[in-house]
């Protein structure tokens, strides 16, 4: 099979694990820049163009779009849909999981945990908001932020409504959240691929932050998910739509909570705290799908 990979650099090591895992079991594996595709549509006819030239012939797209690019990314990604073209996450489950209000709201008619969750743009209804997830403290997030970039703890209403005035001074949409404080500055990664958790971390956050993410200095290990955890993870997944996705959940008294998913996790910190192969798991995913019994199973 032919297979492209949408990435803005092929020495990343996501990309390269992909590439590597591809090439392994016989695929062609190309990495194509996103934003260097041209897109054309008319009449009962979609094409693509890579530096000026026609895309050719492709089996199945893997889709790493980062968050700065999603509005053309998705672009790109729907026209290889319509032009038959099975692509890993499709383009909206991509935009469900890119818009964190609009993923908590789609969690939220399902039954999965998730903290209590504001969304409000004015400033005087921000003391009464923060009532509602029963803070302070409180977790203001903005709605685009990415490896915990743009979430902040606030510890009373007046730092709240500070961090609150900030934001939207710089024309940013923002999520009050409720601050769990059981879970202690930890969360857990679980990957999925499929209809399975291929492997899971517990991230723990340095002394003195609570953002457990790996690049804020966040510490993992390996663990092996509670039943609760792989049926919420998986969940989450499937209700967004995404076949490849990132779940993050920290503890609760109420069981998991759902805090983000991601529909472009990285390889990098899992592959390399687990010991387990998820690149591979997600090309062993395109041939199951892409083989004539797979096609017929797929919804």
């Amino acid at each position: 099979m032919r297979l492209v990979i949408l990435s803005r650099n092929e020495s990343l090591y996501s990309t390269r694990a992909l590439v590597e895992a591809g090439e392994a079991r016989g695929h062609t594996v190309d990495v194509l820049d996103t934003l260097q595709f041209d897109i054309r549509v008319s009449k009962q006819n979609s094409e693509l163009f890579y530096h000026g030239e026609p895309v050719g012939p492709v089996d199945a797209v893997i889709p790493r779009i980062g968050a700065s690019i999603t509005f053309f990314g998705l672009a790109v990604v729907r026209q290889f849909e319509m032009m038959g073209v099975y692509c890993v996450n499709e383009s909206q489950a991509i935009a469900r999981s890119r818009d964190k209000l609009r993923c908590l709201q789609i969690l939220s008619r399902h039954d999965i945990g998730l903290p209590s969750t504001v969304y409000t743009r004015q400033a005087d209804h921000v003391p009464a908001c923060i009532d509602r997830v029963e803070g302070p403290p409180v977790v203001v997030k903005l709605l685009e932020g990415t490896q915990g970039i743009g979430v902040v703890l606030a510890e009373s209403t007046r730092a709240a409504s500070s961090v609150i005035e900030a934001f939207h001074g710089l024309e940013q949409n923002i999520l009050i959240q409720q601050f769990i404080k059981e879970s202690k500055g930890s969360d857990i990664r679980a990957l999925v691929v499929g209809r399975k958790v291929v492997a899971a971390m517990k991230r723990q956050a340095v002394a003195g932050e609570f953002r457990s993410n790996l690049h804020r200095g966040g510490k993992s290990k390996k663990v092996r998910l509670p039943a609760e955890y792989r049926k919420t993870a998986l969940a989450a997944a499937r209700v967004l739509g995404l076949r490849v996705a990132g779940v993050d959940m920290i503890e609760s008294k109420d069981g998991p909570m759902v805090m983000e998913v991601n529909s472009s996790p990285g390889l990098e910190g899992i592959q390399k705290t687990t010991g387990i192969d998820v690149a591979t798991a997600i090309i062993e995913q395109i041939e199951r799908e892409l083989s004539p019994a797979g096609r017929e199973t797929v919804p």
